[in-house]
């Protein structure tokens, strides 16, 4: 299937919900189980969705890939942030030397991981870095300009962030990946995270602005001026995922939008990680309502703003441990979970194939 150059609006297109045919067929496998009805809680949810997502009783997620999109932020000189900007970089490569949080989880979870340059400040040649096979440098620009004073983006770099994480995601589906999540590296995305979740859930800037990598309370209030004056400068459009993602967004954020098109384009699964990533899905979802058929939510982060976004979406995280890390490290780690799940559907018996009798 051909990905390259395709529109966005064709993308759209190509984007069906899923069918509740296989979903329902699941259920009845999993009301056969030899187990009382449904005694595995939500993982019989996750099996069943898998199940129609994938169209078969026979579903997989052998393989899983991560991809981790990175984009510096303009908003950054208004002091949202506790670590200076230079860190994007400096974890990127960490990234590629296999030496983060997201690369010890993803080893864990059997999950390939790919780093993206969607629009970081320095200019890292893959040919010179350790690892740098799986460095993908598809720049937009170098870092976004600083919401709080004008739009972040032209709405045109807002179509090529999302474009560009759709065709990504696309190919290591068309190379055989059946489960992608999503991660994400930029020092001062979560104020860009923030504004998008206050607009398109239209909850208050106070709910969905939180501390982030630990801005003390000065800076917390820093980053509530920065985006009620980012909202107020750019009015953006609530029901325009792009008019938003431009005016208050980030290349990566983009970029994460653009996995989730894709996920629900090519009909696979797709994990999102914490509060950046479901702010790439808010804008994936403005624009496509019917991706959340697609999408599972990996954990819950300790982002305060991270629990409206997910009941906007109508999604339960998979796990609550508190984290807040970002990278893509909740949604790797809730690869296991949604794997054992499938074992559960596919290996346990049913009550006919154990000759047990089950109860009236």
């Amino acid at each position: 299937m051909i990905v390259k150059d395709i529109s966005l609006n064709k993308i759209v297109q190509g984007i069906e919900s899923v069918d509740e045919k296989w979903t329902e067929k699941a259920r009845e496998r999993t009301a056969q189980l030899v187990m009382p009805a449904r005694a595995l809680g939500r993982l019989h949810d996750i099996s069943e969705r898998l199940c129609g997502i994938q169209q078969t009783l026979e579903p997989s997620i052998d393989r899983k890939a991560t991809l981790v999109m990175a984009g510096d932020h303009g908003v950054v000189e208004e002091g949202i942030s506790a670590f200076p900007r230079e860190v994007t970089g400096a974890m990127v490569q960490t990234f590629l030397k296999g030496g983060a949080g997201i690369n010890a989880i993803a080893r864990h979870a059997g999950a390939e991981v790919w780093v993206v340059d969607m629009g970081i400040i320095p200019e890292l040649d893959q040919d010179l870095l350790e690892g740098g096979d799986r460095f993908l440098v598809r720049k937009v620009a170098r870092g976004t300009d600083n919401l709080a004073k004008g739009p972040a983006m032209t709405r045109s770099d807002a179509e090529k962030s999302v474009l560009t994480g759709f065709e990504l995601a696309s190919e290591l589906f068309m190379k055989g990946v059946d489960i992608l999540g999503t991660g994400d590296m930029g020092i001062g995305n979560t104020t860009p995270s923030a504004a998008i979740g206050a607009v398109i859930t239209g909850n208050t800037v106070e709910m969905m602005v939180g501390r982030g990598t630990g801005v003390d309370d000065e800076g917390l209030l820093r980053k509530q001026d920065a985006v009620r004056q980012g909202i107020h400068v750019n009015r953006p459009e609530r029901g325009d995922g792009l008019d938003v993602l431009s005016k208050t967004g980030g290349f990566e954020i983009g970029g994460i939008a653009g996995c989730v098109l894709a996920g629900a384009y090519h009909k696979r699964p797709v994990v999102i990680d914490g509060y950046i990533s479901t702010a790439g899905a808010l804008i994936a979802y403005a624009i496509c309502p019917a991706v959340v058929d697609y999408l599972f939510a990996g954990h819950c982060s300790e982002e305060p703003g991270h629990r409206v976004m997910l009941k906007h979406l109508g999604l339960d995280p998979i796990l609550d441990l508190g984290m807040r890390l970002g990278e893509g490290t909740g949604g790797a780690l809730a690869m296991g979970i949604m794997e054992g799940a499938l074992k559960v559907f596919k290996e346990v018996l049913t009550f006919e194939e154990a000759n047990v009798s089950g109860s009236k």
